[in-house]
């Protein structure tokens, strides 16, 4: 159990850090070298998830998001990755290749609207297809995970991102992962509706822009 002090030491490390924060180049990724427990806490309490060193389905090098640092950029916080339950906790920064970006997507789900933006100015702007009724698309803060090419007759068009979420609404019988992405589709008409099983989709034009703006650990921010 945390003493009050300790909550204390906490709370200023973590105020501290976002001041620090707001005067850095971008967001810190950082790159992933071996699973790695999350814990509640920076440096404490008990496990809430894991960081992989490498993507659950295409096996890429996972490079982290990580919102924001405590103790002097010891510890930093993330979103738990693959999991239902969208929260963030602490894994140990040392000795972790450290690199910034500046672009960060952002997706309305009620606006069917993708825009993106590098230090703060928008970039880019596309229309998206998003989760059904049935089969929502969940809202949370993500980071891309794979950048995958298929064949653009593909139901995923030419490309994928792959991010950091999964889909605990999946119709019954779907096998092909529950894993989130951002891609093309071989159903144009769909971008702009919401009909997928989660994932988002936009046309080979967006696609064209975002291969030269979205790097692995980019920051997505999903919301309603």
């Amino acid at each position: 159990m945390r003493t009050a002090s300790a909550t204390a030491r906490t709370a200023s490390a973590v105020a501290t850090s976002l001041a620090s924060a707001s005067r850095a180049p971008g967001a810190l990724l950082v790159r992933i070298e071996r699973r790695t427990a999350i814990r509640r806490w920076p440096g404490a309490g008990r496990t809430i998830g894991w960081m992989p060193a490498h993507s659950r389905y295409y096996r890429q090098p996972i490079r982290a998001w990580v919102l924001r640092t405590a103790d002097g950029g010891r510890y930093g916080n993330v979103p738990v990755p693959y999991t239902t339950r969208h929260r963030a906790g602490w894994i140990d920064l040392r000795g972790l290749r450290r690199t910034w970006t500046g672009v960060r997507v952002a997706a309305d789900l009620s606006e069917h609207r993708i825009v993106v933006t590098k230090r703060g100015r928008t970039v880019a702007r596309f229309t998206a297809g998003t989760g059904s009724p049935a089969t929502p698309t969940p809202t949370g803060n993500y980071f891309v995970t794979d950048r995958v090419a298929f064949p653009r007759s593909s139901e995923y068009g030419s490309f994928a991102f792959g991010i950091s979420g999964i889909q605990p609404r999946l119709p019954v019988g779907w096998s092909t992962g529950d894993q989130l992405a951002i891609h093309g589709t071989n159903d144009p008409a769909s971008i702009g509706r919401s009909v997928s099983t989660g994932c988002l989709r936009v046309s080979e034009r967006a696609l064209a822009r975002l291969k030269l703006l979205l790097e692995r650990g980019t920051p997505v921010v999903i919301r309603p």
